[in-house]
């Protein structure tokens, strides 16, 4: 039966790449990239240079186009469900023309498969549907917020306490119940700024040659992360930062 590696690699440094997902590429017949558009187009180039670092001299390369999608739609839930089906018809179309009984097709995922990806829920799809057949096997990778930690030598948790991953969407709606160190994603709209005595470790285009940090109380930098943001997205013509929000724990350690 055809298989297929979601392969984790990493959040931006070539060397993130585990031995693990090294030895999968190596394995790899065809890999599946999904075009997100010229702004984006350093992001297929990195994954380009793994795959010629990596795989044997006869592997192939596909790629398909991502559909569009509102990034300010009014039913945020539905959008993506629609993105995702949408999505799914192309990877099953690569799937179907490309990839040969007995031979090894590969997703190369930004940083970690199962953090705010939606490639193995894509897969589950279209197994679903059951025109095509393959199995699938996820090969872990550093994710961004990993990455940030130990960009900024801090660990995401203290002492005997929990920490939440979220959205900048949902952080906008309130701080979450329970925690009081929150991993921060996809913030297009700046939700932290909300906070101004919480401490900030923020870090875009983490472990690229672009990467941009900045650390401390949010009233003292959250004008300065918002410019760069804004330049650096301006300049590149696409953004993906993630920072850990730290206020001051409600209860003692």
């Amino acid at each position: 039966m055809r298989k297929i590696y979601v392969i984790g690699i990493g959040a931006g440094d070539p060397d993130h790449l585990t031995l693990q997902a090294a030895k999968a590429i190596g394995r790899t017949n065809v890999f599946f990239l999904i075009d997100k558009g010229e702004a984006k187009q350093s992001l297929v180039d990195l994954r380009e240079r793994i795959i010629r670092a990596y795989s044997h001299p006869h592997k192939r390369i596909v790629e398909g186009r991502d559909p569009d999608r509102d990034r300010t739609p009014a039913d945020y839930t539905g959008t993506i469900a629609d993105w995702r089906h949408r999505r799914s018809q192309v990877f099953e179309e690569l799937i179907s023309e490309h990839l040969r009984e007995d031979e090894i097709g590969a997703f190369l995922v930004w940083g970690d498969p199962s953090l705010y990806d939606s490639t193995i829920a894509i897969l589950d799809e279209i197994l679903e549907r059951g025109e095509a057949t393959f199995e699938y096997e996820v090969i872990p990778g550093i994710s961004s917020v990993s990455a940030l930690a130990a960009k900024h030598r801090v660990g995401l948790n203290r002492v005997g306490q929990p920490f939440q991953i979220t959205t900048g969407r949902r952080l906008a709606e309130g701080w979450p119940e329970g925690v009081d160190d929150v991993v921060v994603m996809l913030d297009a709209q700046q939700a932290f700024t909300a906070h101004p005595e919480a401490e900030i470790y923020w870090g875009a285009y983490v472990s690229t040659e672009d990467e941009l940090l900045a650390s401390g109380r949010v009233a003292d930098v959250a004008e300065e992360i918002v410019k760069t943001r804004a330049e650096a997205r301006e300049r590149h013509g696409w953004i993906m930062d993630t920072y850990l929000l730290r206020r001051r724990p409600t209860t003692d350690d």
